[in-house]
């Protein structure tokens, strides 16, 4: 950890001046533009009495948070290929989230897995190709640059009613892959 420079952005995110600090802290603008700069490193009490002008403390301070990873690159993809389409989940362990975005290609005449009823929604966007949007006895066809959205209260699956494959990005809550 960068103790001044986590220092300085915690001072610039309360709007302090270095010389608004050093009056807070009762130490001097020289030293606290040294911490700052890693050119000295304060003592215990010392980090303390900033941080404590700072509004917070060392606990606060030295905790910190895992970063989660907010965008993904096609190394991170996960493939699974059946017979009959290919789901690529495009966020890893997204299974842990509140919602599961996939890119489903549909071989042509081909339909995906039926998903059973749920307590969710879910959003599609067909990307190329025509599928159809079997939920139920109803029938909804789809061509690119379409989208659907249902709630998961009917069982339901895609078919590729064309002789192309059909791309389509699936978005599920909860995860259902």
């Amino acid at each position: 950890m960068d103790i001044g420079k986590k220092l300085k952005e915690l001072r610039q995110q309360n709007d302090l001046t270095l010389e608004d600090l050093a009056s807070r802290s009762e130490l001097t603008k020289g030293f606290l533009s040294q911490v700052e700069r890693n050119l000295t490193t304060p003592s215990i009490p010392t980090l303390a009495d900033i941080l404590e002008a700072l509004g917070t403390n060392l606990s606060e301070f030295f905790h910190e948070e895992p970063e989660n990873q907010i965008v993904f690159s096609t190394q991170d993809f996960f493939e699974d290929e059946q017979e009959d389409y290919t789901i690529e989940w495009v966020v890893p362990n997204a299974q842990k989230n509140e919602m599961e975005p996939i890119l489903l290609t549909l071989h042509p005449h081909k339909k995906s897995h039926e998903l059973s009823a749920h307590h969710g929604e879910e959003f599609g966007y067909v990307l190329k190709g025509n599928i159809t949007l079997v939920r139920g006895n109803k029938k909804h066809k789809l061509k690119a640059h379409e989208t659907f959205y249902l709630d998961g209260t009917k069982g339901h699956y895609l078919y590729n009613h064309g002789s192309t494959d059909a791309k389509v990005l699936w978005i599920t809550t909860p995860p259902m892959f």
